[in-house]
């Protein structure tokens, strides 16, 4: 499958995005339990270290995942190593596609900002107040975001057998097909 069109298609999207984008979307609930996520205990919680029953390593490239889709037992907590090869910066979030969707709109936010630029993160800014208290932190338990040649760790611990992902929210990134499926069985 050639990868060469998402990729460029992607690029254009994120840049056209932080470019040229006017709005400003409310600050979203990063750095306090957020992603948009208040379904989160739904579809699982953070592992404990002691309780992983294996390991799945994940490498994130540019517009796609590898594997693109991962197998787990309800109940199973799994430390999923992230690696970003790609040349951007990229997300590994487990959740839902509504989750996902409320999630698109801080990441919007954290480009606008100038938090996240294509290729790397401003640390500093994550930490700033975006309004009634509310920070861009990116430390949610069930997501990670990796500049490029990055490396992290997610442990998470699935409770529920619904229809879950894994994706980048970095804005054009889940529209230009930066998704996985997480199967049960």
């Amino acid at each position: 499958m050639n990868k060469l069109p998402k990729v460029i298609a992607m690029t254009f999207v994120s840049a056209t995005l932080a470019l040229g984008s006017a709005q400003i979307w409310a600050a979203g609930t990063h750095g306090n339990g957020g992603h948009g996520q208040g379904g989160q205990s739904k579809i699982g919680v953070a592992g404990k270290t002691a309780d992983v029953t294996r390991t799945i390593e994940i490498k994130m490239g540019d517009n796609f995942y590898e594997p693109e889709s991962i197998t787990v037992k309800k109940g199973e907590t799994i430390r999923f190593t992230v690696k970003n090869a790609g040349e951007f910066v990229h997300e590994f979030n487990i959740g839902t596609t509504a989750m996902h969707a409320a999630h698109q709109s801080e990441m919007m936010t954290m480009m606008e900002h100038g938090i996240l630029q294509a290729d790397k993160i401003n640390h500093a800014m994550m930490k700033m107040d975006m309004g009634g208290g509310k920070t861009m932190e990116h430390n949610d338990p069930n997501s990670i975001l990796l500049e490029p040649g990055k490396s992290g760790d997610v442990v998470w611990k699935f409770s529920d057998a619904s229809k879950i992902e894994f994706a980048c929210n970095v804005p054009g990134h889940y529209d230009a097909g930066m998704m996985g499926h997480v199967r049960f069985n």
